[in-house]
């Protein structure tokens, strides 16, 4: 495997700004490239916290006394959208040590919502922070083999859907992802919807992979309002599952207004949802 491209432009962005948030889907090797990071000999001492470990936020209880010892330290906060209530005090933190003449960065932030669901993050640290997002491994990324372009389209560019022994490893990879997002991840969120629901429009959504948007259709065949479904779908675009491209057209005013097109950002989650098993599957299916 090649490293990841997003590497150098991480590592460069760490000695310009204070704080870097790296975004991306859960499972998409934000701590692995963190890892790489601390193996590099990066030039400050690492200090990395889970927040979703309790012996990790346990440690932040009084967290102005634990993050105001690791000063001259890169503190790493992982799934930080946990505890947003944490910005107002790294936003003191990083003045405080400005003042002092610190420059690179302080903090590094890693989650899996994107700034509009972190909305304290964009208002509170303004100025002093910087958005990365990494996305599932792209072709560049990977060797130049024979089978590699017919693989990645198969399984997707999740590192463990793409990295598994077999298609159908890969594919069950796929399931547990989507089911812990529908039956964890999304309630935790707030989404009151059914776990059941929520699986429907996934799948409905991959059969549209690529086409325009109808929220009053999609929400018809589910029994929701065109407004719930909408919001669902703002969700799941900010957790980097979807992905929405604008109507083109001259007018800027216009594109606005015109349907957008849908799609599901990795295409092992689009086979799983469409009961697509092999690549033999694949090339006969309409979606193809």
């Amino acid at each position: 495997m090649r490293g990841r491209s997003l590497f150098p432009i991480l590592s460069k962005r760490l000695k310009q700004v204070p704080a870097v948030v790296l975004l991306g889907a859960r499972q998409v090797g934000k701590t692995t490239l963190v890892r790489d990071l601390q193996e590099g000999g990066f030039e400050k001492p690492i200090h990395y916290l889970d927040l979703e470990r309790p012996s990790d936020l346990a440690k932040l209880a009084d967290a102005e006394l634990y993050l105001g010892k690791l000063e001259g330290e890169l503190v790493i906060l992982d799934e930080i959208q946990r505890v947003p209530e944490l910005f107002p005090l790294l936003r003191s933190l990083i003045d405080e040590r400005r003042r002092k003449g610190e420059r690179t960065a302080q903090f590094l932030l890693l989650g899996s919502a994107s700034p509009d669901l972190i909305e304290q993050s964009s208002e509170t640290l303004a100025g002093r922070i910087s958005f990365l997002e990494l996305n599932p491994f792209h072709l560049l990324e990977l060797p130049n083999e024979p089978g590699v372009v017919e693989q990645h389209w198969m399984r997707g560019g999740f590192p463990d859907a793409y990295l598994s022994h077999d298609t159908a490893e890969a594919m069950q990879w796929c399931e547990d992802f989507l089911r812990s997002y529908v039956e964890r991840y999304l309630p935790e969120l707030g989404v009151e919807a059914s776990p059941v629901e929520l699986r429907r429009l996934c799948t409905m959504l991959a059969h549209q992979q690529g086409g325009l948007l109808n929220a009053s259709q999609l929400g018809n065949s589910l029994g929701l309002a065109a407004k719930t479904v909408k919001h669902y779908l703002n969700l799941l675009e900010g957790l980097f599952i979807i992905r929405s491209l604008p109507a083109w057209h001259r007018n800027a005013g216009k594109r606005l207004v015109k349907s957008r097109k849908i799609y599901l950002r990795d295409s092992g989650l689009v086979h799983q949802l469409l009961g697509i098993k092999s690549y033999d599957d694949l090339l006969g299916h309409p979606v193809c």
